[in-house]
This record gives C-alpha cells, structure tokens and sequence, in this order.
C-alpha cells in the first residue's frame, strides 16, 4: 500500500503532518548535490545491457543518435539515472512516475474533445515510487539543456530553480483543491499562449537596453511567442491525413506504407527480417490486434470496426526507445480519404524496477497504459496493449499522430526555456497530484525556497556527471566497445 492509499481517509491535518515528518527522514537540504559513490557502475555497459533484447540492426542508430549531444545522450540514459537515484535521500511520498520525466517528454495533442493539451507524453518507464525521482529527472534535463544552448551559468541556475518553484507552488495550489478539481485540472493551448503572452511582456520589460527598446533579434522573447504560435498551430496540421500524405504512396490503385529503411521498414520487406512468410505475418498482425482490441471498452471496439487494415510497418520513433520493436499500421474507414494510424511499440520491463517494488502488472503494455492513464489529464482513446508473436514480448498501442507537438528548445533564449521549465513544473506536479498525496507532499516541500535550492543544485552537479558519462559514451563509441550509426 503507498503512502496515499494509507492516507487517503486521513484527516487534512494528518496528512499535512505525515508530510512535515517526512523531512525527517529526507531533509529538504538532503536533495542538495550529487557526487558519484566509490566504485559506481560502468554507466556504457548499463546502456549494452539494454541492447541484449532489441532490434541488432537498429541498436547503432540508437547509439549514433545519443551520440549528437551531451542532451541526446541524456535522453537516451534513463537506465543510469535510474541506477544513480536509487542511492539519493526520498521522503517516501510515492506518486505514479513517469519514469522518464525528461523536458524532450512533454509536449501538445488532441484531447476526446479535440482540445490542444500540455502534458506528458512518455510513460515507458511509468512505476510507483518516491516523487523525488521525477522531479530530479526534469531539473537536471533543463541543466543540461540550458548548458547545450551554451546559456551564462547564472541563467542555468535560474532554470533549475524554475523548475523546483514551480513544482513547489503547483503542488500547494493543488493541495487546497477538492479531489475533483485535481483529477480533472489540465493546461489547455489557451493557457499556454495566455501564460507565453505573460511571460514575453515580463521578459521584454527586463530586456529592455538603455534606449527603452526591447531587443529585437531574432531569438528574443517577442519571436519566440510567434514560434510557440506556430508550433501549436503546426500540431494541429499534424492528424491521420497529414501523416497519409507522408507516410505512404498508391501503388496499383491502393494506399500503401512507403519504404525508408531503416527506419520505416513495411510488411512486404519483413520477411527477411523475422523470416516469417507473408501469410505468417498477416496472421500474426491480426492476432495482435484482435489482443490489442480485448482490451478496448465496447464502445471503442465498435469504433475501430469501421475500419480494416491496409498495411503495417516496423518504425522507427525517439531516441532512448530506439531497438525496441515499434510497428505503425495504416487502417481504412470510409475509403481511401479516411485512414487511421495507430502506433504500437514495445513495452519492456520499466528501468525502474531494479530499484523499486516490480510492477503490479504482469504485462508491461498494461503497466504502460495504466500509468499513462494515471498521469495524463486526457489520455488517447485508442491506448490498449496487447501480446507480441514472441512470448515474452509485449505491446502498447495508440495513434501515431493526434495532433502531437513539441516545443523547440535550442532555438529559446533563456526567457523562453524558464517558462518552459515552469510549464513542465506545473504539468508534472499535477500528474503527481493525481496519484499521490497532494497535501502531504506540499508540506513536505514547505513555502520557502529551500527544496528549490536544493533541487537546483543537485541538477547541476548530476549535468556534471552526465557529460563524464557521454564522454565515456563516446570513447566506447571511439575504441569500437560499440557501434553508432549517425545520419538515421
């Protein structure tokens, strides 16, 4: 039972006191630093490790594509954070985690109600477990982003005590709401431009030269609004049409996937991959997705039955997720004009779990699907999972593209990567607040700056350890330990 199951009928004074006792065992000030213990693990034979179950062809892309930057690195090395925190202090609030809370896993789509959203959009490593992890996972990806953008250190740190704060003030706003009002709490496009509006008039007034004119270049504050503007609008744009338009060309009258190996490989190319016949594909496709349905609500069955599929290829998504087996396959409704992409990719044992409690789930899809449903303010309408051919092997399945977005962070100044940071804070607070003790872990954390602080700190000094470990990376890569594959 976690800490909000016990607390869930408790008193708000108990569980404001629950949280208070907490800085017993973890003091605000114990999540300040981070230096590596004496014999640490060999963080490339961690990320060799991983490689034993995915794809051989596709784990040098997945190395070529960490190889781009200390950032891309970061992305990609979920499994040694996770290594790295199991030894750091925790008050033992637990929360549903994301488990990969990084900035690059957040992101714009479509709600049921067709409704741009903010929120979460990676949930592979999804687990119970102490809030901490999370939040450390966020505040040293901004530390190392900010760095990669080459930002003065003073802005670096700023950034990182953005993050902290905004966790910080989010979790006591959501700590005073009625239980409702959390669950169904959501940051909408229309918050997000409300908020970049206000932020932009906030920067602007502190960009201001001696003159009294706002800088004018072309990464200010000003511009970067119009960028996010244009992001949002090109989420939009991003729907089963768009994607028809990219993903596949009319071969003899029918609409089939196009070939761009290897990362978007389709069916009829498969044989020599899994050295399965055509009908032996075919069937295991549609065994799958007859899996994937069952575990669909009636209503949601019924949807999908109005459309058959067309054709099915393996794709190529993400950076840390890259090995893993994903497919993507073309369904038609009505006619040609009317097609569904659903993605499916392999849901594999939570990096997680070598350090905390095993999932409840026996199946790592619904482990996936669960979480996700757990975390998000609206979730797809066609997340559900299934078993693969291979035992062993299992599945989540969603749309590809569902009006999906993500926000450029190289080309924001610091104003722009701050509220960023503040978004991000809020988001994963309220994710929390879902699935843990909101009340417990706002008193946990206080009114004063001092977890802010420490959480800044220690993002900074774990970004330190992050470049000695890509640089390891790279001599691996450089001594032929491993083998990257760039350009992919």
């Amino acid at each position: 039972m976690t800490t909000a199951d016990a607390a869930v009928h408790a008193s708000v004074a108990d569980r404001r006191a629950l949280g208070k006792d907490a800085r017993e065992r973890a003091p605000l000030e114990a999540h300040a630093g981070w230096l590596p213990p004496s014999g640490r693990f060999d963080p490339v034979a961690v990320l060799k490790a991983q490689n034993t179950t995915r794809e051989p062809d596709l784990v040098p892309v997945r190395h070529g594509r960490m190889m781009a930057s200390a950032f891309t690195f970061y992305r990609g090395s979920a499994a040694i954070m996770a290594a790295d925190l199991a030894a750091t202090p925790t008050a033992g609030l637990e929360v549903q985690l994301c488990g990969d809370a990084h900035l690059s896993n957040f992101g714009v789509f479509a709600s049921p109600e067709r409704q741009l959203l903010f929120d979460l959009n990676d949930f592979d490593e999804t687990l119970p477990g102490p809030f901490e992890l999370d939040v450390k996972r966020l505040a040293a990806s901004f530390a190392i982003a900010a760095r990669n953008n080459q930002f003065p250190p003073s802005d670096v740190t700023q950034i990182c005590l953005a993050v902290g704060e905004a966790y910080r003030l989010a979790m006591a706003d959501f700590a005073q709401m009625d239980t409702l009002d959390v669950w169904y709490s959501r940051m909408s496009d229309d918050d997000v431009r409300a908020g970049m509006e206000s932020a932009r008039r906030d920067f602007e007034k502190e960009a201001r030269g001696t003159k009294g004119t706002a800088a004018t270049d072309g990464r200010s504050p000003g511009v970067l609004v119009k960028r996010g503007e244009a992001a949002l609008k090109k989420a939009r744009s991003r729907t089963n049409l768009q994607a028809l338009s990219k993903l596949t060309e009319v071969v003899d009258g029918r609409q089939r996937i196009v070939s761009q190996p290897p990362v978007l490989i389709p069916k009829r190319e498969l044989e020599s991959y899994y050295g399965l016949d055509a009908a032996e594909i075919d069937d295991a496709v549609h065994q799958a997705f007859e899996d994937y349905t069952s575990t669909l609500s009636d209503t949601r069955r019924h949807l999908l039955s109005r459309y058959r599929i067309v054709d099915v290829a393996r794709k190529v998504v993400g950076v840390g997720s890259v090995g893993t087996r994903g497919y993507v396959a073309l369904l038609e409704g009505r006619d040609a004009r009317d097609p569904l992409f659903l993605q499916t990719k392999e849901a594999t044992r939570s990096v997680l779990e070598a350090h905390l409690a095993p999932s409840r789930y026996e199946n790592p899809g619904e482990r996936v699907v669960q979480g996700q449903q757990m975390l998000q303010a609206a979730s797809d309408i066609f997340l559900g999972w299934s078993a693969g051919l291979e035992a062993g092997r299992y599945y989540y399945w969603r749309q590809l593209r569902d009006m999906k977005g993500s926000a450029d962070v190289e080309s924001m100044v610091p104003a722009g990567v701050t509220y960023y940071a503040k978004i991000c804070g809020w988001t994963l607070a309220r994710a929390h607040a879902r699935s843990g003790d909101p009340v417990a872990i706002a008193a946990y954390l206080g009114s004063k700056r001092r977890f802010d602080k420490a959480l800044a700190e220690f993002a900074e000094q774990y970004a330190d350890q992050n470049d000695r470990d890509y640089q390891a990376f790279l001599e691996a890569i450089g001594s032929g330990r491993i083998e990257a594959r760039q350009g992919v």
